[in-house]
C-alpha cells in the first residue's frame, strides 16, 4: 500500500493519525486501501460497466414526508384530509403542488412528480429498505440490511465519473432510520461500495439546526491553526506535491500498478479536496441554497457531481410528524423547496441539468386523515402510510414537466398508474445506463439480480 509517513498526530478523514501514516486513500469506512478498492471496483464492473457519465443526487427525507403537504395536495378534500395548506399552480399548466413550496413551483417544467408509488407497509425499516433497494427485506423485527442500496450498485457498476473522487458520497453521512449507513449501504456487495461519509461527528441534522456546520475532517487537516500545526500541514502538502512531481518526472508512474497510480491521484490531485470545500463558493450562492445543513449539503452535492462523483445522498431527516403537522412539516418543506430550487437553477445555468438526476423521496407517505395528536399532545398530525407515496424527480434527461400517476380524492391509494419502488429505481438505473438484470452473489453465494421486478417509467424517459 502506498504510504507517506509524518509525525503529525492530527486526524484525517478516517480518524487515523498521520503519525501512523497517510495511506493513499485509506477511506476508513471500508478498511481497504484505496488501490485495493479501485482494483475491486474495476474487476466488479468489467463485465458490464456503464460508460454513462450521468450522476444522481438523492435528497433523502428520512421519516416519511406527507404526500398531501408536498406533491399530491387535495384542496377539495374535507378539512380533516386536506390539511393546513391548499395547492398552488406551477409554471406547467394543470400541474399543482402544495402552496408551501412556491419556489419549486417555478421549476416544475424541469420536474416529474410521481404520485402513485406504493408498497403497503407503515414499518419505517421495511419502507426505507424497500425504497432504497427496490426490494422488501428488512423490518423492525429484523433490521439487518438484506440487499444493496441503489447508491452502492451505482458505485459498483459505474465507479466515479472522474478520477480523484469517490464514487458514492453521503452528506453529511448516509443513513436510514437512524442506521448508518443503514439501507444506503452495500450489504453483500462488500464494504468497498458503502458511501463515503463526509462528517460523521455532526450528522442527522434537522432543518432548523442553527449551530455552525463543521468542515469535513479531511479539510480540517489543511486548515490554519497554531503556527506549529500550520507548518506541519504545509509541510505535508509540500510532500504530496513533491511526490507527484517526482512520480511524473521519473516515469515511475508507468511502472506503478495503475490502481496505485489512481490512489496517488486521489490524494495529490486535489479534485476531491476542492469539491468538499464549500468555502470556495460565492456567499450569494450559499445564501440561495440556505445556510442551514440541508441547503449547505445540497450545494456541496452539486459541487461533488460536478467534480465527478456518481451518486450523492443528502440526508434530510426528522419527517415523522405524528403530531404538529403544521409546525413539523411547515418548518421543513420550505427548506427543501429553497435548496431544491437553487439546485435546479444551478444545474440549468451550468448546463448540467440533463446530466444530473435529482430524486427526492422518503420511506413512505402519511395517513390521509389527520389524527388528533399523540396522548397529551392534542395537535393534528399524520401517521405512517405506505399505500400512497409521492416522490419528485428532476433533470437526468427525463421528459420532465409532467405528473405520473394519481391517487383518489383523499390521497389514500393509487387509482392511475400504480408504481412500486422497483419501478422508480429501474428508472434510475436506466438513466445511468446500468443493466439492472445483472446478478451478484449474496452472502450465501447465490446470484441475485439488482432488481427482480420493476420496469422503468417509460413515459418520462
Amino acid at each position: 500500500m502506498l504510504e507517506l509517513r509524518n509525525t503529525d498526530r492530527s486526524r484525517n478523514c478516517s480518524g487515523h493519525t498521520r503519525r501512523t501514516a497517510l495511506k493513499a486513500g485509506f477511506l476508513g469506512l471500508s478498511g481497504l486501501g484505496l488501490p485495493d478498492l479501485l482494483r475491486a471496483r474495476s474487476e466488479a464492473v468489467a463485465a458490464g460497466k456503464s460508460t454513462n457519465s450521468k450522476s444522481v443526487i438523492l435528497m433523502w427525507l428520512d421519516g416519511g414526508p406527507s404526500q398531501l403537504e408536498s406533491w399530491d395536495p387535495k384542496p377539495e378534500a374535507p378539512a380533516e384530509y386536506r390539511g393546513p395548506w391548499t395547492s398552488i399552480q406551477t409554471n406547467v399548466p394543470g400541474m399543482d403542488l402544495s402552496e408551501i413550496m412556491p419556489l419549486q413551483a417555478n421549476h416544475a417544467d424541469k420536474m416529474v412528480y410521481v404520485r402513485s408509488l406504493h408498497h403497503g407497509t407503515g414499518d419505517h425499516f421495511a419502507g426505507a429498505h424497500w425504497m432504497l433497494t427496490g426490494r422488501f427485506g428488512s423490518t423492525t423485527a429484523n433490521k439487518a440490511q438484506k440487499f444493496p442500496s441503489v447508491g452502492s450498485y451505482v458505485s459498483r457498476m459505474k465507479g466515479a465519473n472522474q478520477p480523484g473522487v469517490p464514487a458514492y458520497v453521503g452528506l453529511p453521512a448516509a443513513q436510514s432510520v437512524y442506521l448508518y449507513p443503514g439501507y444506503q449501504g452495500a450489504a453483500y456487495l462488500g464494504q468497498a461500495y458503502n458511501p463515503f461519509d463526509v462528517q460523521t461527528s455532526q450528522k442527522y441534522l434537522a432543518s432548523t439546526y442553527a449551530a455552525a456546520i463543521k468542515r469535513p475532517e479531511c479539510l480540517e487537516n489543511f486548515t490554519a491553526g497554531d503556527a506549529s500545526r500550520t507548518t506541519t500541514r504545509l509541510g505535508l502538502l509540500s510532500q504530496l506535491d513533491q511526490l507527484k512531481r517526482e512520480v511524473d518526472q521519473t516515469g515511475a508512474a508507468e511502472a506503478m500498478d495503475r490502481y496505485q497510480q489512481q490512489a496517488v491521484e486521489m490524494i495529490t490531485g486535489g479534485r476531491a479536496r476542492t469539491a468538499f470545500d464549500i468555502e470556495l463558493e460565492d456567499p450569494k450562492t450559499r445564501d440561495r441554497y440556505g445556510r442551514g445543513p440541508w441547503g449547505h449539503y445540497t450545494l456541496m452535492a452539486r459541487r461533488l457531481v460536478e467534480a465527478g462523483v456518481s451518486f450523492v445522498t443528502v440526508d434530510m431527516p426528522h419527517w415523522d410528524n405524528h403530531s404538529g403537522i403544521e409546525k413539523g412539516h411547515g418548518a421543513k418543506l420550505p427548506v427543501v423547496d429553497r435548496a431544491l430550487s437553487a439546485l435546479l437553477e444551478d444545474l440549468t445555468v451550468r448546463g448540467m441539468l440533463d446530466d444530473v438526476l435529482v430524486v427526492v423521496m422518503g420511506e413512505f407517505g402519511r395517513t390521509p386523515r389527520l389524527n388528533t395528536g399523540q396522548p397529551g399532545i392534542p395537535i393534528p398530525g399524520r401517521d405512517h402510510w405506505g399505500n400512497a407515496i409521492s416522490a419528485a424527480l428532476a433533470g437526468g434527461g427525463l421528459r420532465y414537466g409532467q405528473v405520473v400517476g394519481a391517487t383518489n380524492s383523499k390521497a389514500e391509494h393509487p387509482i392511475e398508474r400504480p408504481l412500486s419502488p422497483a419501478d422508480l429505481l429501474a428508472t434510475v438505473y436506466r438513466v445511468l445506463g446500468i443493466d439492472y438484470s445483472q446478478s451478484f452473489p449474496d452472502f450465501s453465494g447465490r446470484p441475485v439480480p439488482i432488481l427482480t421486478d420493476g420496469e422503468p417509467i417509460h413515459e418520462i424517459l
